[in-house]
């Protein structure tokens, strides 16, 4: 059987729709033959998802999404096998959790002045544990019958533009891949090219990005568009980046289908050999 990797998925413990046990399962019956669990901000799932994988043959990479941010604009960064320990990561994690939470509140407060929603019903409607954030006051308003499903909740009253939104806090991407590199891990740009050629990061920025501690970009993924591969696929080139192919899979919380991009095995092997924080379990 050929190698299946899919390097970027989502359970519960953040925004996806499966606990960590039915991601595990999930991604055993998609064919997959190793798979990183990716919540954002987060590392609670790590230990669920080894135990539901013992026994499968599935190779699980402990990983997580961490959220960065340049101005008004979100940067999310993969990290691969890092310390869940690492004390300054473990502290910036749960400072962004409560930004994202107090975030998600205060945004519910002025949708409530609009449409009938309350606080109580969004967390009411949370996985416990979750973090909360958007995807959970999207999961609510479908629940209401104000939008049909949670991108017609992102297109319309969650949207940036929509009135509603407001950013959270984040450490800049610099600060985020400096944190990840030192607690040990292999830090990956997450989908940077979802605007297309012109929306890929300047070559000067990622030059400070990889003095940072950047491993990789994450080229293989729905949300980057096929201009905008190219310029990465340059990059990557030029300066020996890993190249990593994903499906971001949240469960039902998007159209996503696990390994619909996947990664080399050649790209696995050189995370296994860089990241020095955390083991992979190995089902």
């Amino acid at each position: 059987m050929p190698d299946r990797i899919d390097l970027h998925t989502h359970s519960s413990v953040s925004d996806g729709t499966e606990s960590p046990a039915e991601l595990i399962a999930a991604g055993v019956a998609a064919g997959l033959t190793a798979m990183a669990i990716t919540d954002h901000d987060s590392t609670a799932g790590w230990q669920q998802a080894f135990a539901a994988a013992r026994g499968t043959g599935l190779m699980v990479i402990p990983g997580m999404e961490l959220s960065t941010r340049v101005g008004h604009s979100s940067v999310h960064v993969l990290g691969y096998l890092f310390d869940p320990a690492h004390q300054q990561l473990v502290e910036e994690t749960a400072r962004i959790r409560e930004g994202r939470l107090r975030r998600a509140e205060r945004m519910v407060e002025r949708i409530s002045a609009d449409f009938p929603l309350t606080w109580p019903e969004v967390l009411a409607g949370s996985p416990k544990g979750a973090t909360i954030g958007r995807p959970h006051i999207a999961d609510a308003l479908v629940a209401k019958g104000l939008v049909t499903d949670r991108g017609a909740a992102f297109e319309s009253i969650l949207h940036w533009s929509g009135g509603y939104y407001e950013p959270h806090y984040a450490p800049s991407p610099e600060d985020g891949i400096r944190m990840i590199a030192e607690a040990g891990g292999v830090p990956v740009l997450a989908h940077p090219a979802t605007h297309g050629r012109s929306g890929v990061l300047p070559e000067q920025e990622l030059e400070r990005l990889i003095d940072a501690g950047l491993a990789g970009l994450e080229i293989g993924h729905r949300e980057n568009t096929d201009a905008g591969k190219r310029r990465l696929r340059d990059y990557a080139a030029a300066y020996d980046l890993i190249v990593t192919g994903s499906s971001d899979y949240h469960g039902t919380g998007k159209p996503n289908r696990l390994g619909e991009n996947t990664t080399d095995r050649s790209q696995l092997e050189r995370i296994l050999a860089l990241g020095t924080g955390s083991v992979p379990f190995r089902g």
